[in-house]
C-alpha cells in the first residue's frame, strides 16, 4: 500500500512538474493567436475567441525570418561540422600518437573546461576585431569551433576500441587517416553523432556572441533577430508571441527529430567512459 501510495504522489509531482514546464509553451502559442486587446486583456485570456493567424503573416512581413532562418542554419551547420573535424582529430592524436608533451597538452585542454565561456568573451572580440572580422559569419563561428570537453567525450570513446585493430592495420600498410576513417569514425559514429547534435543546439542557441559580432539582418541569426523584431513590433504582445513560436519551431521539429540521441547525449556526458 506504501509503494503505491508513494508511486501515486511521483506520478502528481511529475504531471504538475510537466504542467509547470509546459505552460509557458502553451501562453505563447495562444497569445500568437489572440488579437491585441486579448493578448493584454485583464484579466488574462487563456485561448482566443478566433485564431488569428494573420499574425503569422503579419509578423512574417516585418522581419525577415527567412533570411534570419538561412543564417543560423549556415552558423550552426558550418559551426557543427568544424567542430566535429577539430574534435575527431584531436581526440584521434591524443589517442594514438605519442609525442613530447602528450599528457601536458591534453590536462591544458581539459583545463580550458574550468574556464566559463564568459570570460572569454572580450579577448575574442578583440581578436576578431583585428583580424577584421566583425559582422561576418567567420567571426561569428571560428571563436567557438573548440571544445575541450567535446575532445575529452570523443577520446573515451576512442581509447574503447582495442589498439590491437591499429597495430594489425598498420601491418596490413593501412595509412593513419585511412585508419580513422575505416574503423574508428565507423565503430563511433554513435558518440559522433550525439556531439554534432549537442553541438547543433548550442550553436542554435548562442545569444550573446552573435549579438556582439552581428551588425545588420545579412549576418542575424534567429536569436538576434527576434531580438530586432521585439523591438520593431514594440507593445504589441501577438506579434511577438507569434514572432517567438516561429523562431522555436525549426529547434521543436529538430528536438523531436532526435530528442533519443539529445537525451542519451546528456546521460552519457555525465558517465565517465
Amino acid at each position: 500500500m506504501s509503494r503505491r501510495f508513494a508511486q501515486s504522489v511521483k506520478l502528481i509531482v511529475l504531471i504538475i512538474g510537466a504542467f509547470v514546464m509546459m505552460f509557458p509553451f502553451v501562453w505563447m502559442l495562444a497569445t500568437s493567436l489572440k488579437t491585441l486587446p486579448e493578448s493584454v486583456a485583464i484579466p488574462p485570456i487563456l485561448l482566443p475567441d478566433t485564431p488569428q493567424w494573420s499574425n503569422y503573416a503579419e509578423a512574417l512581413r516585418t522581419a525577415p525570418f527567412g533570411l534570419y532562418f538561412r543564417n543560423s542554419i549556415l552558423v550552426a551547420g558550418l559551426g557543427t561540422l568544424l567542430t566535429l573535424i577539430l574534435t575527431v582529430l584531436a581526440a584521434y592524436a591524443f589517442t594514438i600518437y605519442e609525442f613530447r608533451g602528450k599528457t601536458v597538452f591534453f590536462f591544458l585542454c581539459l583545463a580550458t573546461m574550468m574556464v566559463p565561456s564568459e570570460l572569454l568573451i572580450i579577448q575574442n572580440f578583440i581578436t576578431i576585431s583585428r583580424l577584421h572580422w566583425v559582422n561576418t559569419f567567420q567571426g561569428m563561428i571560428i571563436p567557438t569551433l573548440a571544445s575541450g570537453f567535446y575532445i575529452y567525450m570523443m577520446r573515451e570513446y576512442f581509447m574503447q576500441v582495442p589498439s590491437v585493430l591499429y597495430r594489425a592495420a598498420k601491418v596490413d600498410g593501412c595509412g593513419d587517416l585511412r585508419y580513422l576513417l575505416r574503423v574508428m569514425i565507423p565503430m563511433n559514429k554513435n558518440a559522433i553523432a550525439t556531439i554534432g547534435i549537442l553541438t547543433f543546439i548550442s550553436q542554435w542557441n548562442s545569444f550573446i556572441w552573435p549579438l556582439m559580432v552581428s551588425k545588420d539582418d545579412a549576418h542575424r541569426v534567429m536569436a538576434i533577430g527576434l531580438l530586432h523584431f521585439r523591438d520593431a513590433v514594440s507593445s504589441q504582445v501577438n506579434l511577438q508571441m507569434a514572432g517567438a513560436t516561429i523562431v522555436l519551431l525549426p529547434m521543436l521539429l529538430f528536438y523531436l527529430a532526435f530528442h533519443k540521441q539529445i537525451i542519451e547525449g546528456v546521460s552519457r556526458g555525465g558517465i565517465k567512459g
